[in-house]
């Protein structure tokens, strides 16, 4: 029986999801786009799951689609099955924007194509020296997919997503960290310790107040600042009254580290 092409696992309130196709650098193919899909809407109510790492196995974090597959639909001239995974790449998006969790891509190497784009629309990016970014579509004659559009321009600005783009051009991992497509970089040694490690002391955050930090920062990149104030008001009002913030405030009259656990 061949291995699962992504796997699933959970340990200390922390959801590793791996993409496993180490021998084709973990491109895309096949039913995975769905299967991610799945798994990863499997932990939206899970409140065991308080952050999810997303990585790949072997060298690679992900070189994007199938281009062997692309090729026989170009052949049939039949766009039926890229738009129905369009379709499912684009739910994964919303998704990942929607789930509670904060959510970390973990780019132990090269991210390419729709990879690169599926690590932007993380909420975080880890890298190490391995890591490598590159907006590969324009070299095989498309444009940028998995809401690669909105997230490196947003991240960049317009003239260097532009400039990216329109070339294709490779982004090593010191000058990711420099443009701001990575927040942090750890030595390959140690990688996937301190992505664990970060990942853990997400996990161990108040989990309605991280939720609510997620949709505002999103919400606040495209809202206006009278209406950053009011999501501030009401969720602030909120939270106050939550057992998370009972308990932290608790915690820092006590002189003692808090163990939030979400209750009402």
């Amino acid at each position: 029986m061949s291995a699962p092409q992504i796997l699933f696992d959970v340990t200390g309130h922390v959801a590793t999801v791996t993409l496993n196709r180490p021998e084709a650098m973990n491109a895309l193919a096949g039913d995975m786009r769905q299967i991610l899909l799945q798994g990863l809407a499997g932990y939206a109510s899970d409140a065991n799951v308080r952050c999810i790492v997303i990585t790949g196995a072997g060298t690679a974090f992900c070189a994007g689609g199938d281009i062997a597959a692309m090729t026989k639909w170009q052949a049939e001239r039949d766009t039926s099955a890229l738009e129905a995974t369009l379709e499912t790449a684009e739910k994964v998006v919303r998704l990942l924007r929607a789930l509670p969790q904060p959510v970390i891509a973990a780019v132990n190497g090269p991210a390419a194509g729709g990879g690169m784009n599926m690590a932007l629309a993380c909420d975080m990016r880890l890298g190490c020296e391995k890591s490598l970014f590159s907006e590969s579509f324009v070299k095989i004659g498309l444009i940028p997919d998995w809401g690669g559009f909105q997230s490196l321009t947003r991240l960049v600005g317009a003239a260097k997503a532009m400039e990216l783009m329109m070339t294709g051009d490779r982004i090593g991992a010191e000058d990711a960290l420099r443009l701001g497509l990575l927040n942090q970089l750890f030595p390959m040694d140690s990688f996937a310790d301190q992505v664990q490690a970060f990942a853990q002391r997400l996990a161990s955050g108040p989990p309605q107040a991280l939720a609510a930090i997620k949709r505002g920062v999103y919400f606040a990149t495209q809202a206006s600042l009278d209406e950053v104030l009011d999501y501030e008001h009401e969720n602030q009002a909120a939270l106050i009254l939550s057992g998370d913030a009972r308990e932290g405030m608790r915690a820092f009259m006590e002189k003692r580290p808090p163990v939030f656990s979400s209750g009402d």
